[in-house]
């Protein structure tokens, strides 16, 4: 390794830098409603490392900004915010904005309630809140009362709290108090008949799950430590010092450990993830204290639910099944021959979750990225479904095997999040609660398109616009994707959506390869090797919505987080050409680094490594910091992150923001906003949510010459 100092920057004329010459930036054309000063951007010091990687030599200038807490990157954090600021204030409209944003956010919002010992448990933020409050009923249509409040917690409303286990019999929960938006929680419990808080506590770590015996005497919880993740048991009351290790030694950081005690106490089922590829599954009979055996070892494939019905499991899996399928496993007779298939998979559609309520298995399913209820009996035999006429998504399902009721989730691009309660024994169905926004569902048209990509692959879109909408070609449009960890983009209401179309934009959202919409195949094709797929999905998405007339390149703003900030930052690298703006969140950009920092050793088996020579190969190829070219005439981009981001290293934006400053030609300012208590898991008050939705859309209107909305 060598370093090389190329330039030393004095960070305390950072700020001056303001005096400097201007350059009259006019949105995206002459017809732009906006005409925005834009300076020169802060300086950034350039250090050269370089790195040989598997014989290639590979220089980062900017590797000194991987240390948060350094005074100099703070400084530097510091100009880029101040710089953001001086050009996104001059832009218009911002208060009308923020308008529009609070009357499509503050309303009631209500979570799906969890029944325990014929109480109801749900999350609700009212619309004058900030926070969601944590309420308890006493039976289904009984009063309300608040069980925990978190808006007294933290004067600036940073912190936030949410339901982790409840008792068998609905009188101890355990919850999570989160501060900002670290992944890190404490683990608090509280008596849910006097209202008072226990001594018990888990410090502040990483807990994947909490399981409570059913008699309360202790519980189960597995957190991640330095060296892994360890599945640990506490008796009630107990000092932490005589937590007893049950489960994870030798497992290494990049694994993932979860149990859970079954409702009548007899059983842990311990589970140990390879990433999102494979699983085992462990048993241990807590009735006699017996030793844990493994159920499901070594199979490549994964195990998601196991289900607890009259002494035997229902499971979830894609074993020898790419769209899943159920089987039935007794623990008493627990060997592969053993194994019965009670719901074989579908061809036509993707099992996407299992629910067992009021004596009845529900299982939810995607047809072509839209969602279907398929009930069945204990036989199982299906006897019923429950479907919707609109394009929407069922978002989850819960349920109790001895409960008559069922509560499940169901939102599309139009229609704002609904609750229905349902009714096992008469299959009758009513609404639970309903948010309620001022959106008109009658003027929107939502349409699924299917174009084709790079390779021929045939790839679907849900496209959402006003239904008087003029395509003339010229129309601003929103694009977004995910494209990974087989997680799926399903139609699903958002006030950003809402406000973009109310405004004259397309809405657009591509089932990438990558995503889980069609299934473990749909997974593959655009994991490690094949993840150059993703993108290329993501770049055909925008050339099918240029070739049928929706939109050209200068209009079209692409927005992506996380590993969506990945997806973003690598179709910018690669056609910067093709997109008018940019929006880049909490993101994965140096790929041959990110395993070394956070959580980004877990992910392995999604991306692969750069340790690996012939992982390598291909992630370096892609890695977005790696293909940032100098002299190219790059989009406008807003790239946020924040120090709470325990999940994502910050450290990936603000490299990124450097490099693309000091590279492009073009005019387009490349802008950083860094939040110092936002994080990957929220911790956001809805006023600052507001703020921040407003700000972003800002920023595209004004990169599209979207004309500046008035104050209503």
């Amino acid at each position: 390794m060598r370093t090389l100092s190329r330039r030393f920057l004095n960070y305390g004329i950072l700020i001056a830098l303001i005096s400097l010459p201007l350059v009259v930036l006019v949105g995206c054309g002459e017809t732009s409603p906006y005409a925005v000063e834009v300076q020169p951007p802060p300086e950034t010091e350039a250090i050269e490392v370089a790195d040989i990687v598997h014989g290639v030599e590979i220089v980062d200038p900017y590797r000194w900004l991987e240390d948060q807490e350094s005074p100099e990157t703070r400084e530097w954090i510091d100009a880029q915010n101040a710089y953001t600021d001086t050009i996104l204030e001059q832009i218009p409209g911002r208060e009308a904005l923020e308008e529009r944003f609070a009357r499509l956010m503050k309303t009631d919002v209500i979570s799906m309630p969890m029944e325990r010992g014929g109480r109801y448990f749900y999350s609700k933020r009212a619309a004058d809140q900030d926070l969601f409050v944590v309420y308890v009923r006493e039976g289904l249509d009984g009063e309300e009362r608040v069980l925990i409040d978190p808006h007294p917690m933290s004067e600036d409303l940073t912190v936030s709290v949410g339901i982790r286990e409840i008792s068998h019999d609905g009188r101890l929960v355990a919850y999570a108090v989160r501060r900002g938006g670290a992944d890190e929680v404490t683990i608090r419990f509280l008596d849910v008949d006097t209202g008072e808080e226990l001594p018990d506590t888990l410090r502040e770590a990483r807990y994947y799950n909490v399981s409570l015996m059913p008699d309360k005497s202790g519980y189960y919880f597995t957190r991640r430590e330095p060296e892994g993740a360890r599945l640990y048991y506490r008796e009630m009351g107990a000092d932490p010092a005589n937590d007893k290790l049950v489960f994870g030694e030798g497992v290494t950081p990049e694994k993932f450990v979860s149990a859970e005690v079954t409702d009548d106490g007899r059983w842990l089922v311990i589970g140990l993830s390879f990433g999102w590829t494979s699983n085992n599954i462990y048993l241990k009979d807590l009735s006699t204290d017996g030793e844990i055996f493994p159920v499901i070892e070594d199979i490549p494939a994964l195990f998601y639910q196991f289900i607890y019905v009259d002494g035997r499991f229902y499971v979830r899996t894609n074993w020898e099944a790419p769209n899943g399928r159920v089987l039935l496993i007794d623990p008493e007779k627990p060997l592969m021959d053993d194994w019965i298939e009670v719901i074989p998979q579908r061809h036509e559609a993707v099992l996407r979750s299992l629910t067992a309520a009021g004596g009845k298995l529900f299982a939810l399913y995607l047809e072509n990225v839209q969602s279907k209820i398929v009930i069945f009996n204990t036989e199982p035999d299906e006897i019923g479904e429950i479907s919707f006429d609109a394009i929407g998504t069922v978002g989850s399902m819960l349920g109790r095997w001895e409960s008559n009721d069922a509560f499940f989730i169901y939102t599309s691009f139009h229609i704002p999040t609904t609750i229905y309660h349902y009714n096992v024994s008469t299959g009758e169905k009513d609404v639970w609660a309903q948010v309620d926004v001022p959106v008109d569902s009658e003027n929107f048209v939502v349409k699924q398109a299917w174009y084709e990509s790079k390779d021929g692959t045939s790839v679907p879109m849900f496209i959402v616009h006003a239904a008087d909408l003029e395509l003339d070609g010229n129309n601003p449009v929103y694009l977004t994707g995910y494209g990974g960890f087989n997680s799926s983009l399903t139609p699903s209401f958002s006030p950003v959506a809402a406000a973009w179309i109310q405004s004259g934009g397309v809405f657009a959202v591509p089932n990438l390869r990558g995503g889980g919409e069609f299934g473990e195949d749909w997974h593959e094709a655009g994991k490690l090797a094949n993840k150059q797929n993703v993108f290329d999905d993501f770049i055909a998405a925008a050339e099918y919505l240029v070739d049928q007339g929706y939109t050209k390149p200068e209009k079209i703003a692409i927005r992506g987080g996380s590993n969506g900030g990945l997806l973003v930052s690598a179709a910018v690298t690669q056609r910067p050409d093709l997109f008018g703006a940019v929006i880049c969140t909490y993101p994965l950009i140096d790929m041959v680094r990110y395993h070394m920092f956070l959580v980004g050793s877990t992910w392995i088996s999604e991306y692969g490594s750069a340790d690996d020579p012939e992982q390598f190969e291909y992630i370096y190829k892609y890695s977005p910091y790696h293909h940032v070219t100098e002299g190219e005439n790059y989009p406008a981009v807003l790239f946020i992150t924040g120090d709470a981001d325990t999940r994502v290293a910050p450290l990936h934006a603000r490299k990124m923001t450097a490099l693309m400053q000091v590279s492009t030609a073009s005019e387009k300012p490349i802008m950083l906003r860094y939040h110092t208590k936002a994080g990957h898991s929220g911790g956001v008050p809805l006023s600052r949510q507001i703020e921040d939705a407003a700000e972003t859309m800002l920023f595209l209107f004004w990169q599209l010459g979207i004309k500046p909305i008035e104050a209503e």
